[in-house]
């Protein structure tokens, strides 16, 4: 029984993700305090209330829930989601240490919440750590379960140490090994793009001109399937921005990218998921010799104040446009 409430406490997060004005009134009441689910239930909301962006109320929400529950994975990833948001730096890294032991065994997100504490490594400049997590934690589970949602995390995460300047060279070949078997799976245009993250970093350009090729045909006869039918106007202009970018041509990536820039979020994830691409094409529309990565770049700042990253890439403009 505690399986199917569990089960069905995750497709409900899927729900709660886009409807969650009505979750409350409509779902709380019916959950008695003593199940033993409803603590898993706040971890739900605050996920939905986070995504939409109520980051106040998300955030109480999941405390709520860990009150009751100390080791709901879910509501520490909420609360580690809002802390992110705010580019709350310190905050975030005191409460993943504080909980570590609660949530290192969660099957499913243990994983990615050790993404998220490395990603506030990242933005807080401390690239050891988070390259010390992505060895010791994110790439030995994501080699372990195969899960995609760990595969994904593990690719973004040696991406944004990359663009940072960290040499990561010799992880990109064992990372080859576990997502190049699904170079021809094209199941969403988030995971293709990932793994072309892969094959360019490791220098596969079989793999990496393989996966292209495949989204071609698939845009060609898209068919029914949505993420195949985005494959033309959105995932193959991307794809290309990244090959381009790896080339040295920066002006063909920026051309590419900087009218899609308000699309990415159609390519699915999480909002600290789409902001861990938007930081990267910030960091190939920066390197690029044009001035408008500033309009990008108080836009960010705008949407996540006192951001160490948007200040360390507004730095980086500077230097190099004057």
């Amino acid at each position: 029984m505690q399986c199917v409430i569990i089960r069905s406490l995750f497709a409900l997060n899927q729900i709660v993700f886009y409807v969650c004005f009505s979750v409350k009134s409509t779902l709380f009441p019916v959950f008695s305090k003593s199940l033993f689910a409803f603590s898993y239930l706040k971890g739900q909301y605050s996920f939905g209330l986070l995504e939409t962006r109520f980051y106040d109320q998300a955030l109480k929400v999941a405390m709520e829930g860990l009150a009751l529950t100390p080791d709901d994975a879910w509501a520490v990833h909420s609360v580690a989601h809002v802390y992110e948001m705010k580019a709350e730096v310190d905050k975030v890294l005191n409460f993943m240490d504080s909980r570590e032991k609660d949530w290192q065994g969660s099957d499913m997100l243990a994983s990615h919440n050790y993404w998220h504490w490395a990603l506030c490594f990242l933005e807080g400049g401390e690239y050891e750590a988070a390259l010390q997590i992505y060895d010791s934690q994110i790439f030995k589970r994501c080699k372990a379960s195969g899960a995609m949602l760990d595969v994904v995390d593990a690719c973004s995460m040696l991406y944004r140490l990359e663009m940072e300047g960290v040499c990561v060279k010799e992880r990109w070949r064992e990372l080859l090994q576990v997502t190049q078997p699904h170079t021809d799976d094209h199941v969403t245009l988030f995971n293709d793009l990932h793994f072309l993250m892969v094959a360019l970093g490791a220098d596969e350009d079989g793999a990496a001109q393989r996966l292209l090729e495949g989204l071609q045909e698939l845009a060609r006869e898209p068919g029914d399937n949505q993420q195949h039918q985005l494959a033309k106007s959105l995932g193959l202009p991307m794809c290309e921005a990244m090959m381009e970018y790896k080339q040295g041509n920066f002006s063909q990536a920026v051309a590419l990218l900087h009218p899609l820039r308000y699309r990415m979020v159609d390519i699915g994830g999480s909002d600290a998921q789409l902001f861990s691409q938007l930081e990267v094409w910030l960091n190939l529309l920066v390197s690029a010799l044009l001035c408008f990565p500033r309009c990008l770049l108080v836009e960010r700042d705008a949407v996540r104040p006192n951001s160490p990253l948007t200040q360390r890439l507004t730095q980086k403009a500077l230097a190099l446009h004057g």
